[in-house]
């Protein structure tokens, strides 16, 4: 694997700031060792980016250990970076989708949704019940954008990519979480499609620690089959904080057909 420049000629700059700045990474951090260092304001952990030649290959390095968790299957670069894990990259355009998806994790993740909702609604009078509802609308609005961030705006069953059909489910609701913390944590939710939503919701539906759909025996086969829950395929990329809220799910809603 060739070794970044070191400086960074004009192309690879260009090309490192460009990629950087359309991923929303627009606080730069400057050069070291041929890394360009950038950071966001609205997502946690910085990233470093190189380049051997204007050509490629490229190398992307990040600190945040929750995102370099969710991206272990990337290519990893056998160079050293700054960060805590470092992917190479032969194109550009792969490095454009590897920043993007870096992005939106570092939006998503604990505890960037609860520090924006936190800076939201700091100044939110919650005296009155109409007054705490405002803040739950901003919480629930903060939430789904980390959802969508989270799951690409995609139907984490489905594969739906029709963001206003697209529900924020939380797994344990709103009103039984014991902290904003739980409340806007995006390992506390699914996004889904409208139908799955309302059955999640109600305990009709629920899923196995491998993602797999459970329905309710409460839902007859002529319901399924109207709802289109016959042959639904499982969810993937399920994490063990996923999981914990899953069988809380199972135990409390799914079981108990909660309403």
């Amino acid at each position: 694997m060739t070794a970044p420049e070191d400086p960074p000629g004009f192309v690879v700059r260009t090309e490192a700031r460009k990629a950087a700045w359309d991923n929303g990474y627009r606080i730069e951090r400057g050069t070291a060792d041929g890394w360009m260092g950038y950071d966001s304001s609205t997502a946690r952990g910085d990233v470093w980016i190189a380049g051997a030649s204007s050509g490629g290959p490229w190398y992307l390095s990040i600190d945040h250990p929750g995102v370099a968790a969710e991206l272990a299957a990337l290519p990893a670069s056998p160079l050293a970076g700054p960060g805590l894990t470092t992917f190479a990259f032969e194109t550009l355009t792969a490095l454009h989708a590897a920043l993007d998806r870096v992005y939106k994790l570092g939006a998503s993740l604990p505890d960037a949704p609860l520090a924006r909702f936190q800076a939201k609604a700091a100044s939110l009078p919650r005296t009155t019940e109409a007054e705490r509802l405002v803040v739950q609308r901003v919480g629930q609005d903060v939430f789904r954008e980390a959802l969508l961030d989270y799951w690409g705006g995609r139907c984490a069953v489905t594969g739906l990519a029709v963001p206003e059909l697209l529900r924020a489910s939380h797994i344990k609701p709103w009103a039984r979480c014991e902290t904003d913390a739980e409340r806007l944590d995006v390992f506390n939710g699914l996004l889904l499609s409208p139908n799955l939503d309302a059955a999640f919701d109600c305990g009709l539906i629920t899923f196995t620690d491998d993602g797999t759909v459970v329905l309710s025996p409460r839902l007859a086969a002529e319901a399924r089959a109207s709802l289109g829950f016959s042959a639904l395929p499982r969810i993937l990329g399920l994490g063990e904080r996923h999981r914990d809220y899953l069988r809380w799910h199972r135990e409390h809603f799914f079981a108990k057909g909660e309403m």
